[in-house]
């Protein structure tokens, strides 16, 4: 089969090229003009072939809160997005995925359901120190730890780190974290979105990503922060990463693209920890992205039934944190950069190869020879309104909507996804990925 476009992203870069695929594999990237004796896949001249998505950050929730979400409403929202691999957080789930015993848990839960590749991060927590290798070595991507209270009791903090970054840096494992600082943070209780904002103020961030950042230093590990929504961290991370700290930064599209000063008071769809802030704050992340500070884009989606949004009651503080984007991810990002000039090819490229790089997903997220035939089908200049979402609690604050950007097509390792179809997606390891 051959994909042929005159908007292929490639290396970074849109051009014409006609993209040949052999089974599951990409095996050639040719001039957009060779004949090749193939089935012919021709693109709309309002259509480009990009990589298919990775997102990293994705609570499914199942077991043991598949009410919230689960592996085959959360995939088909992902292919739905353009996205073809996920990574599964450990928390949220029941039980969490601290131990190799709760692993396979979780794996058994998604076999044969899911729509879209999927891999797993592994938890860091008090006590499990012994597990983490053990986990390593069951094919996890990584580690997740909260440097704070998580909202979930059976997956309690970490307040110092560095007892697993030095069990981590002995198979060089990754660190993510979720950098605030309790200390830092009041409870707020209320309808007022801006008494929410200040109760997790970018001070939190500020200190637990120092904090952080000096355990790396102290331990020689891997770490990244996972969702930064304050711009005040980034000089820190710049200057830990020029010293040689091995340290990556990702952001989400509801910092890029909502403000404190657009929430409703009381319109608790917009409650998420680290909280969405000012519009000075979202434009400082931008320069961060187009600078290279943040190194990434992904959704962090945090989907709840909507009893626990308490869109009733309008409180903030008792309501959960979680904003739910993995199927609009794409157009929600590619609306706010095209209006600041910022090229297609830069979002995408923060949206599948650097996430597919994090997790060492190296034939994912990216078009060339021996990739993954992963490809999605996007119209640019589409607008499209935000209408059914596959995901099991379709609660967003984009409702009502109009973004930038369509996907028409997603492919999986060389299959067109459609809803009709079985589950095609495989339940991916670090160690061997194309298993």
């Amino acid at each position: 089969m051959v994909l042929r476009s005159r908007r292929v992203l490639l290396d970074g870069v849109l051009r014409p090229a006609a993209v040949l695929v052999d089974g599951q594999r990409i095996v050639d990237v040719l001039p957009h003009s060779a004949q090749v004796a193939a089935q012919e896949v021709a693109l709309a001249d309002d259509e480009v072939l990009l990589p298919g998505l990775v997102d990293t950050h994705v609570h499914v929730n199942e077991p043991g809160r598949t009410e919230w979400e689960g592996f085959a409403s959360a995939t088909r929202a992902a292919a739905a997005g353009g996205v073809t691999t996920i990574v599964d957080m450990p928390l949220n789930s029941l039980p969490p995925t601290v131990s190799v015993p709760y692993l396979e848990t979780k794996r058994a839960a998604a076999d044969g359901q899911c729509v879209v590749d999927v891999a797993f991060w592994g938890g860091a927590v008090p006590g499990n120190t012994s597990d983490l290798r053990p986990l390593h070595d069951a094919g996890v991507v990584g580690f997740k730890a909260f440097l704070v209270d998580s909202g979930v009791p059976e997956f309690p903090p970490l307040p110092d780190p560095r007892p697993a970054l030095r069990e981590l840096a002995g198979f060089d494992g990754l660190l993510i974290a979720h950098a605030e600082d309790g200390t830092l943070i009041t409870q707020a209780t209320g309808r007022r979105y801006a008494d929410f904002v200040a109760s997790r103020p970018r001070a939190s961030e500020t200190s637990a990503i120092a904090s952080l950042l000096t355990a790396a230093r102290e331990t020689g590990a891997r770490v990244h922060v996972v969702h930064l929504s304050s711009a005040d961290a980034l000089p820190l991370l710049a200057a830990a990463r020029a010293d040689g700290v091995r340290v990556t930064v990702e952001t989400c599209p509801h910092y890029l693209a909502l403000t404190a000063e657009e929430v409703p008071d009381g319109d608790t769809r917009f409650k998420c920890c680290p909280p969405v802030r000012e519009a000075g704050n979202r434009d400082a992340l931008w320069q961060g992205l187009v600078d290279g500070t943040i190194d990434m884009v992904v959704s962090d989606h945090s989907p709840c039934t909507p009893d626990l949004k308490r869109l009733d009651s309008g409180d903030f503080g008792d309501a959960w944190g979680g904003i739910a984007s993995l199927q609009i991810g794409l157009p929600v990002v590619w609306t706010e950069a095209r209006d600041r000039g910022i090229d297609l090819a830069d979002v995408v490229t923060w949206m599948s190869r650097r996430p597919a790089n994090l997790v060492g997903l190296t034939h994912k997220g990216r078009i060339e020879p021996g990739a993954d035939a992963d490809l999605t089908i996007f119209a640019p200049d589409a607008t499209v309104d935000v209408g059914p979402l596959h995901h099991r609690n379709p609660i967003t604050p984009y409702a009502g909507r109009t973004l930038h950007g369509a996907v028409r097509a997603t492919w999986l390792r060389g299959n067109v996804i459609t809803d009709g179809d079985a589950p095609r997606g495989r339940l991916l390891s670090r160690e061997d990925a194309r298993v």
